[in-house]
């Protein structure tokens, strides 16, 4: 863990560690810390004692490497190799630097397991555009509603709360995080067999945001963070199933609106059961709606400690996982991924418990989250039953979308520690294109109307 000192220094008061209820915007002095002694969003510009985590120096340039005709990225660190890799005979040596959840898989599985470890680079770049905005939400967004909702937040609309005093303004700030814009991407969604055997379930998913609608109400929409579609494109007996969600901001005060059409009936109908623990979209059962995005959805059923950040190792700039070299199959194998496609990193993290609140309901009783400091998105999450039991094991494997200053993600995989299979969500590398950012699209898309035209096969 760091020194209280190191936490005075990022801007976190020491009372944070424990406090779940002050939500508010700090001082122009605390604010003008964003770019100077901290990266623009807040993370720790230092690097660490030793030097195995660099000091960051504005991530990743927009020509690190070259984009192809289907919009995939080449590896800038093609040519490392790891420092070492861990494994199940010397896990123990690494323990301070690992989560549950992965010393729980190195017991599963010791003999596929493996965590090959490379140096670390500070990858994570945004916008000047959205560095301005995170100083705005520093100096003036405050939570609302016991958390549930932000107030003075509209006029940026990314990262809430870049100097968080407590446990939820992490998870907001992993909630609002820049996502390059309205996006269109093509992913699938898989859920191996113990035995490694698979099929998959191909979308085609839109995200859009508010002011990148031009014949949008604003005034109608200031509480919608963004409106996202889910088209199933295969299999065929699945093809042409929409979702389409409203993610409101405050989802207590009103909450997601979503709306399913089944092509085979073709019918709309609404789903309100769309949120929290309900079964995610073609998981088998796998993953909840919340675990989408590693979380995603109101933060009202949990309360929220920030224990402080500590040094791990996170999947990051999993470029060769995303490879359009690769094959779905040459991915997926009894158990988990292929581990040899993976890459981890030494990275400063902060670390959030969440445990459900007195007279709350969820299969996940507890949540240990671990958010990569300099993009904000949710790294590892180590899932527990209502027994205590750690049940399932969360990581979302990173990359910089360099060509468009766009942390993301490649592929964000839960493995289920009873039942010995697990869910990837998001792989792509046999998929006709990769993410398409600032995609064009219009308000009138989002309505149920339009539903049963986006699911046309």
């Amino acid at each position: 863990m760091i020194t209280t000192k190191s936490l005075m220094q990022t801007g976190v008061l020491a009372l944070s560690l424990f406090a779940t209820s002050v939500m508010a915007k700090v001082s122009p002095d605390e604010a003008a810390k964003l770019g100077t002694s901290l990266t623009p969003i807040g993370a720790e510009k230092a690097g660490n004692a030793d030097g195995s985590i660099p000091h960051w120096t504005g991530g990743l340039p927009t020509n690190a490497g070259t984009v192809d005709a289907k919009g995939f990225l080449s590896d800038p660190f093609a040519s490392e190799r790891p420092l070492f890799t861990i494994t199940a005979a010397n896990a123990d040596q690494y323990k301070d630097k690992l989560s549950a959840g992965q010393l729980a898989m190195f017991k599963r599985y010791p003999d596929t397991y493996k965590i090959p470890v490379y140096p670390s680079h500070r990858s994570a770049a945004l916008p000047d555009s959205i560095y301005a905005a995170i100083k705005t939400s520093a100096l003036n967004t405050e939570g609302i509603d016991g958390g549930n909702g932000l107030k003075g937040f509209s006029d940026s609309r990314y990262y809430a709360f870049p100097i968080p005093q407590s446990g939820v303004e992490v998870i907001w700030n992993h909630t609002t995080r820049y996502r390059g814009g309205n996006i269109k991407r093509y992913m699938t969604l898989v859920q191996p067999q113990v035995n490694g055997t698979f099929d998959m379930v191909h979308f085609a998913d839109e995200v859009s945001y508010p002011s990148n609608l031009p014949d949008l109400d604003k005034q109608k929409a200031e509480n919608i963070l963004f409106y996202f579609i889910q088209v199933v494109t295969a299999p065929a007996r699945q093809a042409g199933n929409v979702l389409l969600v409203h993610e409101t901001i405050d989802q207590v005060k009103e909450p997601r609106m979503a709306w399913l059409y089944n092509s085979g009936q073709r019918r709309v109908r609404r789903a309100p059961q769309v949120a929290y623990d309900s079964p995610q979209t073609a998981s088998d059962g796998l993953s909840t709606t919340d675990n989408y995005d590693m979380f995603n959805g109101a933060p009202d059923r949990y309360s929220w400690e920030l224990v402080g950040k500590k040094e791990m190792y996170i999947p990051y700039n999993s470029y060769k996982l995303d490879s359009p070299s690769l094959k779905y199959k040459d991915i997926l194998q009894a158990g988990h991924i292929n581990q040899d496609l993976t890459r981890y990193e030494l990275h400063r993290v902060w670390e959030v418990v969440a445990k459900v609140k007195p007279g709350e309901r969820h299969i996940y009783a507890t949540r240990h989250m671990y958010f990569d400091e300099d993009s904000w998105q949710l790294a590892l999450v180590d899932h527990y039953d209502g027994r205590g039991s750690l049940w399932r094991v969360g990581e979302g494997h990173m990359q910089q979308y360099y060509h468009k200053q766009v942390p993301g993600y490649t592929a964000e995989t839960l493995y289920d520690l009873t039942s010995g299979r697990y869910s990837v969500l998001g792989l792509k590398n046999e998929a006709k294109q990769s993410f398409e950012f600032g995609a064009k699209a219009t308000a009138s898309r989002y309505t149920p109307a339009a539903l049963r035209q986006a699911g046309v096969r």
